[in-house]
């Protein structure tokens, strides 16, 4: 029958060796780590994406605008196969009317199934190139929560990797100082004499 006794490694004995009291205050700076630190470092992080994302999405706020065209084009001759589950974009001719400056025709990118004479809303930034809309709020709170997550993640796997090393550096030296008081516990246990 085995026992264990609690806080062995905490209090004054024998048997307690200087590699257990660093297992014992590295078990203990790990887990205040992993509950205040990989948290810390995930809030820390998501606080930096989003502000980030905030100035991404600002900026290409400023830069863009969306307008209302009719898709003049012809669409693709097979549209993809309704299994597969994803809308695909494809290329075509499109036209608009801006104020003050009459009709425009450019290529844009139009949702799958648009059809000729379709109205669609087709992005553009300053300098006429069709673009990606911008981000909205729901995809810069999905990329604070992403980032946040990988941060406290990392953080906690680098807590992780660093207590096994300690662990593995004080395991050698556990066996190092058992082996050591071995060699002089062994001749007198065994009444052996050593040449």
């Amino acid at each position: 029958m085995r026992t264990r006794v609690r806080g062995w490694r905490w209090r004054e004995n024998p048997l307690r060796r200087r590699s257990d009291v660093v297992a014992a205050w590295t078990a203990l700076a790990v887990a205040v780590l992993l509950l205040v630190g990989a948290p810390l470092a995930g809030v820390v992080t998501a606080r930096w994406a989003y502000d980030e994302a905030q100035a991404t999405a600002a900026s290409q706020r400023a830069d863009r605008h969306s307008v209302q065209a009719e898709v003049v084009g012809k669409g693709p001759d097979r549209q993809p196969t309704a299994g597969s589950g994803r809308t695909h974009a494809y290329r075509t001719t499109v036209r608009w009317t801006e104020p003050g400056e009459g009709a425009r025709t450019a290529a844009a990118r139009v949702p799958a199934g648009a059809r000729q004479g379709d109205v669609v809303e087709v992005w553009f930034d300053s300098r006429g190139r069709n673009v990606t809309p911008p981000p909205d709020d729901v995809s810069v709170w999905q990329y604070t929560v992403t980032m946040g997550v990988c941060g406290a993640g990392g953080a906690a796997a680098l807590i992780l990797l660093g207590h096994s090393v300690v662990r593995h550096v004080a395991t050698r030296h556990r066996l190092a100082e058992w082996e050591e008081e071995w060699t002089r516990t062994e001749p007198v246990w065994t009444r052996r004499r050593w040449a």
